[in-house]
Protein backbone atom coordinates (compact mmCIF):
# COMPACT_ATOMS: atom_id res chain seq x y z
CA UNK A 1 0.00 0.00 0.00
CA UNK A 2 1.38 3.47 -0.64
CA UNK A 3 0.90 6.80 1.10
CA UNK A 4 -2.30 7.99 -0.83
CA UNK A 5 -1.14 11.42 -1.72
CA UNK A 6 -4.10 12.18 -3.50
CA UNK A 7 -6.50 12.18 -0.84
CA UNK A 8 -3.90 13.89 1.50
CA UNK A 9 -4.17 16.67 -0.90
CA UNK A 10 -8.07 16.59 -1.69
CA UNK A 11 -8.73 16.53 2.87
CA UNK A 12 -10.79 19.00 3.57
CA UNK A 13 -11.11 19.75 7.39
CA UNK A 14 -8.35 20.28 9.79
CA UNK A 15 -5.63 18.43 8.38
CA UNK A 16 -3.22 19.18 11.39
CA UNK A 17 -5.51 17.52 13.27
CA UNK A 18 -5.56 14.78 11.33
CA UNK A 19 -2.14 13.95 11.12
CA UNK A 20 -0.97 14.65 14.76
CA UNK A 21 -3.74 11.69 15.36
CA UNK A 22 -2.58 9.67 12.32
CA UNK A 23 1.41 10.45 14.03
CA UNK A 24 0.17 8.77 17.63
CA UNK A 25 -1.77 5.77 16.19
CA UNK A 26 1.39 5.04 14.50
CA UNK A 27 3.53 5.18 17.28
CA UNK A 28 1.12 2.95 19.59
CA UNK A 29 1.02 0.16 16.97
CA UNK A 30 4.54 0.24 16.23
CA UNK A 31 4.92 -0.36 19.63
CA UNK A 32 2.74 -3.23 19.81
CA UNK A 33 2.31 -6.96 16.95
CA UNK A 34 0.11 -4.63 15.27
CA UNK A 35 3.22 -3.54 13.21
CA UNK A 36 3.79 -7.83 12.33
CA UNK A 37 0.94 -8.32 11.20
CA UNK A 38 0.68 -5.14 9.12
CA UNK A 39 4.40 -5.64 7.86
CA UNK A 40 3.42 -9.04 6.80
CA UNK A 41 0.68 -8.29 4.72
CA UNK A 42 3.44 -6.35 3.00
CA UNK A 43 2.12 -2.40 4.35
CA UNK A 44 4.27 -0.18 6.25
CA UNK A 45 2.77 1.35 9.32
CA UNK A 46 2.74 5.49 7.91
CA UNK A 47 0.74 4.12 4.66
CA UNK A 48 -1.51 1.83 6.99
CA UNK A 49 -2.54 4.36 9.42
CA UNK A 50 -2.88 7.05 6.73
CA UNK A 51 -5.25 5.36 5.17
CA UNK A 52 -7.61 4.50 8.10
CA UNK A 53 -7.03 8.56 8.87
CA UNK A 54 -8.79 9.67 5.51
CA UNK A 55 -11.30 7.05 5.99
CA UNK A 56 -12.21 8.69 9.09
CA UNK A 57 -11.29 5.17 11.09
CA UNK A 58 -9.58 6.16 13.76
CA UNK A 59 -11.49 7.73 17.00
CA UNK A 60 -10.43 10.12 19.32
CA UNK A 61 -10.93 13.03 21.37
CA UNK A 62 -9.25 16.47 21.82
CA UNK A 63 -7.22 16.80 24.43
CA UNK A 64 -5.75 20.25 24.04
CA UNK A 65 -2.62 18.68 26.02
CA UNK A 66 -1.41 16.45 23.02
CA UNK A 67 -2.90 18.12 19.76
Amino acid sequence: MSIPLDDLIDREGNVYEMTCVAIREAELISSTSIKDDIEKNGDKVVSFVLSKALHDEIKFTKDDDNI
